[in-house]
């Protein structure tokens, strides 16, 4: 069967050495992954580029899809929406970079899910048209929370602690990791905020490497499989 879809790029494993292994998060299908025989090979002239599968790239793909767990193959792919920043300033980069390895990560379904994939495509184009982006990747990843089944509950919000393991705000720390204190402060104006009004959200870099590291336990904490990002560290650098 040949399929039509929107993709977004999640990740490009090179796979011997001409090939990549992409992995796409599509519109119509939800994950899936795709061998691309001699992408790299200098001499090849075929339509599909590796510029095109940069991380978080949104492309319209046609492909066969066989539809039983094997890699696919993309026939066509071209550019649905051309970034005008994301991959020439440093700082977005970092955090593209950074959201690609999470998305890869706690995305796995193989299977339509139309309002993630349109969260995902208008949070990047936003992103794409900023200037002032500190603090995007919290509220990117708090966000997503709602599409992967575990947002905060905010109803008690008024108490002094925020339960990680449980996802609600608590009156008394238990043995299990807690956000508090001046990072709950922040933690709390972050709940129910949209993109738009980002740029009033002040933080210093230790209370925004604090709700980072706060929000990556709580993906580990309620996500199967969940790897901490290897690029954790490089945003934090970037945003010292």
């Amino acid at each position: 069967m040949v399929i039509t879809t929107k993709a977004i790029v999640l990740s490009a494993i090179k796979y011997s050495d001409t090939s990549l292994i992409v992995k796409c998060f599509t519109e119509c299908c939800g994950v899936q992954s795709y061998l691309l025989r001699g992408i790299l090979s200098s001499s090849r002239k075929g339509k599909l580029k590796k510029a095109l599968f940069f991380p978080l790239n949104q492309l319209e793909i046609t492909a066969g899809h066989k539809g039983k767990g094997n890699l696919e193959h993309i026939k066509e792919a071209r550019v649905e929406h051309h970034y005008h920043t994301l991959y020439s300033d440093m700082t977005k980069n970092a955090v593209v970079l950074f959201l690609a390895e999470v998305l890869s990560s706690c995305i796995q379904e193989e299977e339509e899910n139309t309002a993630l994939y349109r969260y995902m495509e208008e949070a990047l184009l936003w992103l794409d048209r900023q200037e002032n982006t500190a603090n995007f990747h919290i509220l990117f990843l708090l966000k997503l929370t709602r599409y992967l089944g575990f947002y905060p509950d905010a109803s008690e919000d008024h108490l002094p602690y925020f339960d990680l393991l449980e996802g609600v705000f608590v009156s008394h720390a238990g043995y299990g990791p807690v956000i508090e204190g001046v990072t709950l402060e922040y933690f709390r104006k972050f709940l129910g905020a949209d993109f738009e009004g980002l740029s009033r959200r002040k933080l210093t870099k230790d209370i925004r490497r604090n709700i980072l590291d706060g929000l990556i336990t709580y993906y580990e904490l309620h996500l199967s499989g969940f790897r901490k990002p290897k690029s954790l560290q490089v945003l934090h650098e970037v945003f010292r």
